[in-house]
């Protein structure tokens, strides 16, 4: 069955807000665990506008607890991050020090909203095998935002990835409309792709109650989605807990066994 991860940005945006407390990114991640979630995702940028690095340690020793060592944790951000700054130490210094579950390597930058684009390889100026080497020689399984593009896909193999989170905002745009059944026919293609290279496939992106079922029905083999945005929004009117448990049933009902 698909895992859900619970991406906390929201909590820790709404958080910062104010100068205050609340809402706790811990405690919301211990009501997300009881709602049934598999892992926690954070995404910690350098300008913090939502998770922190303090969110960051936090949340690790929550989930080295005996209670909570099956839930996963999956930091998320750009690799090319390396300036410390304002208490931010670096993205790979930060997971680093974590040593989170699974590192997601997105190409955004610090002017974008939200991630909206996956790694164009023969752009890259750095090196991105040797990195992605360094973390799994921490024990730390590597994935990176893809799109559906193949060239890209047989790149990220050779790059030495474990999995590929598919970026799956243009499914979730189209959805209902007329081009709603090409978008979701290429993630389907992009996912087969990958699993006859041995990656594994992750996904994520503006997923939510209304077109996740299609999405887990159709796209085989997919280990793993991660939402954040409108799981969080579900949750003003649900609750977090419940909301999660709605999230999850999708998944029971809908997505392929593995």
């Amino acid at each position: 069955m698909t895992k859900l991860s619970v991406n906390l940005n929201k909590i820790a945006l709404l958080r910062n807000s104010r100068e205050t407390k609340v809402p706790s990114v811990v405690e919301a991640a211990k009501t997300a665990i009881a709602g049934g979630a598999d892992g926690i995702t954070v995404h910690p940028r350098p300008d913090q506008r939502h998770i922190t690095p303090d969110d960051v340690f936090e949340l690790a020793a929550l989930l080295k607890k005996p209670t909570y060592q099956h839930i996963e944790l999956n930091i998320e951000g750009n690799p090319e991050f390396s300036e410390q700054t304002n208490g931010y130490p670096g993205f790979i210094e930060l997971v680093e020090k974590v040593k989170p579950n699974q590192c997601t390597l997105v190409p955004d930058s610090n002017e974008q909203l939200t991630s909206d684009h996956g790694w164009n390889f023969e752009k890259v100026t750095f090196d991105f095998r040797q990195l992605v080497e360094r973390l799994k020689s921490q024990g730390i399984r590597t994935s990176g935002f893809m799109e559906t593009d193949y060239h890209q896909i047989d790149l990220a193999k050779k790059m030495g990835l474990e999995r590929i989170e598919l970026y799956t905002g243009p499914y979730a745009n189209s959805f209902g409309g007329d081009t709603q059944t090409e978008t979701l026919n290429d993630l389907v293609s992009a996912s087969e792709k990958s699993i006859n290279l041995g990656l594994l496939v992750n996904a994520g992106h503006d997923l939510n109650q209304q077109n996740l079922p299609l999405f887990v029905q159709q796209v085989p083999e997919v280990s793993e989605v991660s939402i954040g945005h409108a799981l969080i929004c579900d949750s003003i009117y649900e609750g977090l807990e419940k909301t999660v448990k709605n999230y999850k049933s999708i998944l029971l009902k809908h997505s392929k066994r593995r």
